[in-house]
């Protein structure tokens, strides 16, 4: 991302999966522009009442679009995310795990959790947990925008990294990513952690966040197995 900000990819990025490789598409994820937004899209971030907090920020493409006239604290758990973000002009961009949020109680009218982050979390008690956390920093009339995959319409054998499980409604997605690239004419190889995201039918969401602050709202549906929910104070 940081490479990307400062003029491209000096390589190739990709996620790597055992013998399976399938590029990042880091142009496409953390660097489009609002205007290749969907006017669903746009309009459900122009929804968000701020302060707004942006967990997971990536390049900060999204706390860009929503400080233009709200505040925005952009939060990635990246230094070098968090570096991009600065640089491309985010205001309040911090280092900090999604998993220990650092602020005070009602801090926050809206969050947005995009990227599937929720879904780090690995379990459903952990995303109670996760939610419960972001709730406290939220206040009475909280917003929280979330999104994953929903199982129930994947096609497990072309979605990269896709792990079953058994239970309806629920799978798992495991790679890491690799940076390849060459340095003052040496080749140079950086491989990320493995990371393993928890996917969810909206149904599922449903009952994850029973005995939670949340219920799920609505839910915004695209044309394959990916969604975003809305979330709201009970």
């Amino acid at each position: 991302m940081l490479d990307y900000q400062r003029g491209g990819l000096r390589g190739v990025c990709e996620y790597v999966d055992g013998a399976e490789r399938t590029d990042a598409h880091v142009a496409e994820h953390y660097f489009t522009p609002p205007t290749e937004w969907s006017d669903e899209w746009r309009s459900l971030l122009d929804s968000l009442a701020g302060p707004v907090l942006d967990v997971g920020c990536g390049a900060g493409q999204h706390t860009l679009f929503l400080q233009a006239d709200r505040e925005v604290v952009a939060v990635d758990v990246s230094p070098r995310a968090v570096e991009t973000a600065r640089d491309a002009g985010v205001d309040d961009a911090r280092v900090m795990d999604m998993f220990a949020l650092d602020f005070p109680r009602d801090r926050f009218r809206s969050a947005l959790v995009n990227g599937t982050q929720l879904g780090l979390a690995g379990s459903f008690a952990g995303v109670r947990s996760f939610l419960s956390d972001l709730a406290a920093v939220t206040d009475d009339s909280g917003v929280a925008v979330v999104d994953s995959y929903d199982p129930t319409r994947l096609d497990a054998d072309s979605f990269f990294g896709h792990r079953p499980d058994p239970r309806r409604g629920v799978a798992r997605r495991a790679f890491h990513v690799e940076y390849r690239r060459e340095e003052d004419g040496e080749a140079v190889r950086e491989v990320g952690r493995t990371v393993t995201f928890l996917l969810f039918s909206p149904e599922r969401l449903a009952d994850a966040v029973v005995g939670t602050q949340w219920r799920v709202a609505d839910v915004h549906r695209g044309d394959d197995a990916y969604y975003r929910a809305v979330l709201e104070t009970r």
